[in-house]
Parts: structure tokens; sequence; C-alpha cells
């Protein structure tokens, strides 16, 4: 873990362990150049303690840049309870708690909301003990799962890449591959139908594809199965799924999908370039949760302010496809150049 800490450019990270459940929490904040540091509280087992830290180390960077890119009033934070296995609800319980404790001692510098392995039902759950916890249920005066406007955005992101390389955003018989069915994967693929795309799935859960096969008429195809050919690749699951060992075997024009960390590491940008396939930056495309969570939870938004947010994450992308082609640059380098002049500029009002 001191070998991820010292490779790391954040701010710092607060490690605890849980003995009860053999769980390590992990709150890594990156920046607060804009503001008090958000990101989502992720929960799943990694096969070691350090594989977990450097994931929240890995995806607060990428919140940060997501915020800056967006226009949020936010830093970048990230929060991994890395559990041994399935818990009991008894211990999960026990966990979230534990991990609230954890989030109130950083007196409002970081707050969380929900990612992959939580709920709003688990945010009900940290709010017990923390003030600073996003995404609860209406019933609990939160906003709800923010999961929905995520999947809006990245059909936004896509329209917008589409348009790119076709000179058209419509995407009436674009190809699509949704690589992950679950929160964000199940309503993206209802849009895509209902634009008139060609719409492929596949997930680990075969509950998922097959729910989605008999209500849309969708293809299926194996969850590791990237060399089909397709117009679009949308991953929506779990990252580092693009990388030197894979990008040979994409036949696609475009990757532009919800998960977090798309690219194996930062080099894979370049090799994207270099293969002619266009890469819409994963921070950029799946803005849309947080969109949801701060603008209405933080900053009091309106739903037309929100929807205009989950919009600009289309016309934001556009801006960087141009950027990328007139500079010579990867759309990644793009993307985080265009963050970084908006760190380097300092905090500004959100309206």
């Amino acid at each position: 873990m001191h070998e991820v800490l010292s490779d790391w450019d954040g701010e710092n990270a607060l490690i605890s362990y849980d003995a009860r459940t053999g769980s390590h929490l992990f709150i890594a904040l990156h920046s607060r150049r804009l503001g008090p540091a958000a990101g989502g509280t992720r929960l799943r087992t990694y096969p070691t303690p350090a594989d977990a830290l450097r994931d929240a180390t890995l995806l607060a960077r990428a919140m940060t840049y997501k915020m800056a890119v967006a226009g949020l009033p936010m830093g970048g934070g990230k929060s991994v309870l890395a559990v041994p296995g399935e818990l009991s609800p008894e211990d999960r319980r026990h966990l979230l708690l534990r991990h609230a404790h954890n989030v109130e001692t950083l007196h409002g510098s970081y707050s969380t909301g929900p990612d992959v392995g939580t709920s709003s039902e688990d945010m009900d759950v940290l709010h017990e003990h923390t003030t600073y916890a996003f995404g609860r249920s209406p019933a609990r005066g939160g906003s709800g799962s923010s999961a929905p406007d995520t999947a809006v955005g990245v059909f936004h992101g896509i329209s917008a890449a589409v348009a790119h390389v076709n000179g058209s955003a419509t995407l009436a018989g674009v190809h699509v591959l949704v690589q992950g069915c679950g929160a964000v994967g199940e309503p993206l693929v209802g849009m895509l139908v209902e634009a008139g795309a060609r719409v492929t799935v596949s997930d680990v859960v075969p509950e998922r594809v097959e729910a989605l096969q008999i209500k849309y008429g969708v293809a299926v195809s194996a969850p590791d199965d990237i060399d089909i050919d397709i117009d679009v690749y949308a991953p929506c699951a779990f990252g580092q799924v693009v990388g030197a060992a894979t990008i040979p075997r994409l036949r696609c024009r475009v990757i532009a999908g919800a998960a977090n960390n798309v690219l194996v590491d930062a080099s894979d940008g370049e090799r994207l370039q270099e293969a002619g396939i266009l890469y819409a930056p994963d921070f950029v495309i799946n803005a849309g949760g947080a969109v949801h969570l701060i603008g209405y939870e933080g900053l009091g938004w309106s739903t037309e302010q929100v929807d205009a947010g989950l919009r600009g994450i289309g016309t934001t992308l556009a801006q960087i496809f141009r950027d990328a082609d007139s500079q010579g640059v990867s759309t990644e380098r793009a993307a985080e150049l265009l963050a970084e002049a908006r760190l380097a500029a300092g905090p500004t009002s959100a309206e």
C-alpha cells in the first residue's frame, strides 16, 4: 500500500481495518481545489488490500477531473470498502456504519454517494451517522438513485461520438454493444432501442440479458466477447477493459460507456487514436450521476437544470473531439487538458 500512495498525486487517504468483517476501508481524497471532495462508495472484493487502495486512488483522481470538466464546484474523492466476500445483513450494516463514522471524521471535506456495490438504501444507513451522504432514498430526504441519469448522460455522449464519426447524431441502425446491464446499462439499452439503434448486450448475470432479450429483442453475446463487428462499444461494468491486449481485438469505431477507468493505462488513449477508434473519456461521459446528486442535493437545481447538465455532457464531448483533432492529441489527453485548465483557473460558482 505504501507503493500505491507513493505513486499517487492526491492529498491524503484514510485507511482503516474492520476486524469483525475482515474488511479494509479506504477513503481517498485527490483534490479539493474546486471545492469539497465527493465520490461514491464502492463495495466489492479485491485480490489484495493494495489493489483496493489503488482502485480508490485512481477513481478519486478521475472524480477530480470529472467535476472539473462537468463544471461542478466540487473536488474529487472515492471510497472503497474491500470485503472478503458476501456479508450478512448485520455485518453489512455494521461495516456501513463504520464507514459513515470515517466520513464524518473528515468534517465535510468529503461527501459520498452510491457506487458499484452500494445503493440509496445504503446511503440511508450512512446518514444515520453522517450528514455527508448523497443519493439517499426520497423517503429519507435524498434524490434517489443517480444511475438512470448516468445512463442519460452516456446516451448523450454516444450521440455526440456518433455525430463526430458519421456527421449525424442519429442512432438509427447504429450497432451498439452494451457490456454490463445493471443499474446504468439497463436503462441505457432502453434509450438506445427507442432511438432505433441495433443493440447487443452482455453481462455476467444471465438473468439480466435474458430479461432485456425478452423486453427489447436485443441480441446477446458472451461477457468477454469484444471481437464482434459493432459501431459503438459501451462498457458499463468494471473498468480496465481497453488496453494493449484488447485494442487489436476491437472492431468498432467508437468506445463510449459508463464504466470508470476504462483504459488500462494512460498510453491506451494514444493506442486508440492510432487505431482510428474514437474514445469518449470515461470521466466526461459518465458524469451524469455527479450532475444528478450534486445538482439536486448540493446545489438545489431544478429538474430542468439537471437535464441541461446532462445534455451538456454531449456538448462537452463534441468540443473535446474537435480539440483532439485540431491539437493532434488523443481524446483522453484533450479531456485532461480541459480539466487541468479548469483546475488551474480555480473555483467558480455553478448556476
